[in-house]
């Protein structure tokens, strides 16, 4: 496909760019807000799973004003109640590639985060929020109601109280708010999102694999176990870790001073 240019908009619903280890993948329907649609979710699972195995970290932002203003609302009225369990589904297919897949996903937000686009969001394992983002659950205003994961990965993110809030009074929350409040790790300037994803993406990307698949996969695991559970489990994940070459690499120059040490900044 030929390259873009100002007279020729790119058409695909998802930009893909891969740079050394990060792979930034970027929302493409600007003129729609970022609405997600069947099409775009089904492209977006397609880039996530062809990713090749160079790639370490995931930047996901997206084209325009807005990250994402929540799902496609033409294609609702069509579907019968067994057509939406199957839509809901499909995206939780996705949403589970992202933050249960190989490598860690950084989420620059920025404009309307809302909805469906939320729901998104909270799939990230870092989320970058700029002043210009807001954060929203309209569905309780639309009729409806969350059905891409949003009930349970929100809920996991600031509890189902502030949830229940949001979708009962349509309660808007700016950037720092959302940082406040632990939908945002970082509020940041207008703009400065993407930068902060890259330094970030980066550092995530030297870290041992195993380390980062460890911190995704084994974390939310814990958190969801009775304390007897969750040790055994951190302590099984532990030992892995440690006995892979790449750890006792990185400990031996650690103890040979060849390593740097943690500090600020």
């Amino acid at each position: 496909m030929p390259e873009s240019t100002a007279s020729t908009p790119d058409r695909r619903l998802v930009l893909q760019h891969i740079e050394g280890p990060v792979a930034t993948l970027e929302l493409n329907r600007p003129d729609k807000r970022n609405a997600i649609s069947q099409a775009l979710m089904q492209e977006l699972d397609r880039c996530v799973a062809e990713l090749p195995a160079s790639v370490k970290v995931i930047i996901l932002a997206a084209r325009g004003d807005n990250f994402s203003a929540g799902l496609d609302l033409s294609e609702i009225p069509e579907m019968s109640a067994a057509q939406g369990v199957y839509h809901s589904q499909s995206w939780y297919r996705v949403f589970d590639r992202l933050q249960f897949g190989r490598v860690p996903v950084i989420c620059v937000l920025n404009g309307a985060v809302v909805g469906g686009g939320l729901e998104l969001a909270s799939c990230a394992h870092v989320r970058i929020a700029d002043e210009t983002a807001y954060f929203g659950l309209p569905e309780g205003q639309r009729g409806i109601f969350l059905g891409g994961g949003g009930s349970v990965r929100v809920s996991k993110l600031i509890g189902f109280s502030r949830v229940t809030e949001m979708m009962l009074t349509g309660r808007v929350y700016s950037a720092n708010e959302a940082f406040q409040i632990g939908l945002a790790h970082y509020s940041l300037a207008a703009g400065s999102g993407m930068a902060q994803a890259r330094e970030l993406a980066a550092r995530i990307a030297g870290n041992a694999q195993m380390s980062n698949y460890a911190i995704m996969h084994a974390l939310p695991l814990i958190a969801e176990q009775p304390m007897s559970h969750g040790l055994m489990t951190e302590s099984l994940m532990a030992a892995i870790a440690q006995s892979e070459p790449e750890a006792k690499q990185r400990v031996n120059d650690f103890l040979a001073k060849r390593a740097a040490k943690v500090g600020r900044g």
